[in-house]
């Protein structure tokens, strides 16, 4: 095992890799910007380095920086966490050039992935089914017009490099596509840096699902089952849960195995998520694949107890994976709410600020609770970053069970300050349709009026 690990992230997903760190017998060392000196979470590592200014272009985006901090601290490994550098091929490239450990998948997946209709392709050819779309890039908005008239409106316009839904439209007719296209590609340009677009066939009252895997260094490969990620809001996600309500044993295993059949047969190695969409007859068409820890891993942590951020560790130092796919069991159900300091009354807009109380009943993770975060009475939230303050997830013997602790646990946890998600969430899980497990990715969009102007729950 690495003796030091760099943590190149911030905040609750930086507190929860020193916690796994922990587990393994790992130092962790944390960077920091000046706008980060007092974030809590710095207290839990072992050593704490700052590099650079607030804006995230001046810190946590500053390879030089942070590898300059790695190599100041004699760590080994350097683990990106999620977001800022998580899916930065040429920063990989770079730690291994530096003697240092990226503790993700090799670079040449990061890049493959990376480019959304090469992984299409790729997925396709390994027998993983996909949407309807286009061969590769869109050369113009004249292919473009000529492929959406063959497949049928509506249509998706992705952006290649695109993450986050940005260089994204969703198309419903001809006559609106010239402008749309200008529109992903400029945002894709300003977004990625990459102004290229491909095109799927859109599916109407679609739902998120995603497959969670390891894989390590000898051609071992497992997957953990299925989150279902479809309350989301300007696509992205909010509230999560494990497993889903509309996928059955059968649907898990066949295409957890092919899965895990094409993922061998590229070298894959660490963890991953396969993202897919569901259509109304329930048949599932890849998206995309994320190369890093996800957000909302804590809900497979809960229902297998594999922990998933421990064993990217392990699988980075060279360690084989020692569970089987037999060893992989279901057991009950998870939740996890999104707690961000955002207005959902005003477009979610992010709310920086002073944290003047906070109170939560949660401490661990005995009795099916669990609260990921870094804050506390008196932090300030710098306006730098994005703004998730916490995660809060229970686990119950079923699904019931799961909702009604998270219930009980968001109507005990107090953030006074800044506005946050927590009623909105409370609201969410009173909903009929949530409660029956019934609702796509329009489900915030559908209802976000009705659950935002309800009384507190």
């Amino acid at each position: 095992m690495f003796r030091k690990v760099l943590i190149a992230n911030r905040g609750e997903i930086a507190a929860r890799i020193i916690r796994a760190c922990k587990a393994v017998g790992a130092q962790a060392v944390a960077i920091y910007s000046s706008a980060d000196a007092n974030s809590p979470h710095l207290k839990l590592a072992d050593e704490s380095i700052c590099i650079g200014p607030g804006p995230s272009s001046d810190s946590y985006l500053n390879q030089e920086a942070i590898l300059q901090a790695a190599l100041q601290t004699e760590c080994q490994a350097i683990h990106p966490g999620f977001g800022f550098l998580s899916e930065n091929a040429r920063f990989t490239q770079r730690c291994k050039q530096q003697g240092l450990t990226f503790i993700g998948p090799e670079a040449s997946h990061i890049s493959l992935m990376g480019d959304k209709a090469r992984a299409r392709e790729t997925m396709k050819a390994h027998g993983v089914p996909v949407l309807p779309g286009s061969e590769g890039l869109l050369g113009s908005v004249e292919d473009a017009q000529t492929l959406a008239n063959e497949m049928g409106y509506p249509i998706l316009l992705k952006a290649t490099a695109g993450g986050g839904g940005k260089g994204m439209r969703i198309c419903r007719s001809a006559d609106e596509l010239p402008a749309l296209y200008q529109d992903a590609a400029r945002e894709a340009e300003k977004a990625f840096g990459n102004a290229d677009l491909y095109m799927e066939k859109y599916i109407e009252g679609g739902r998120h699902i995603e497959f969670q895997i390891l894989a390590d260094h000898y051609g071992q490969v497992i997957h953990l089952g299925e989150r279902e990620c479809s309350i989301q809001r300007n696509h992205q996600k909010l509230l999560e849960e494990a497993p889903s309500t509309n996928l059955s044993p059968q649907q898990r295993n066949e295409l957890g195995e092919t899965i895990v059949n094409a993922l061998r047969e590229i070298g894959y190695i660490n963890a991953g998520t396969m993202e897919f969409l569901m259509d109304g007859d329930g048949k599932l068409y890849f998206m995309e694949m994320n190369t890093r820890i996800q957000v909302e891993h804590p809900v497979t942590e809960m229902v297998t107890g594999v922990d998933l951020v421990a064993w990217q560790l392990r699988i980075a130092a060279g360690q084989a994976l020692s569970l089987k796919q037999e060893d992989i069991e279901i057991k009950g159900h998870a939740i996890e709410c999104r707690i961000n300091a955002e207005d959902p009354n005003a477009n979610f807009q992010p709310q920086p600020g002073l944290i003047e109380t906070y109170q939560t009943p949660i401490k661990n993770d005995a009795d099916g609770l669990r609260f990921d975060t870094h804050i506390e009475e008196g932090y300030k939230i710098p306006p730098y970053y994005d703004s998730m303050i916490g995660k809060m997830i229970t686990h119950g013997d079923d699904r019931n069970e799961a909702i009604e602790r998270m219930k009980e646990a968001l109507s005990n946890t107090k953030v006074i300050g800044v506005p946050t998600t927590i009623n909105l969430h409370q609201q969410i899980l009173r909903h009929t349709d949530f409660l029956t497990g019934k609702y796509t990715c329009q489900f915030l969009g559908d209802h976000l009026k009705e659950l935002t102007t309800a009384p507190d729950a």
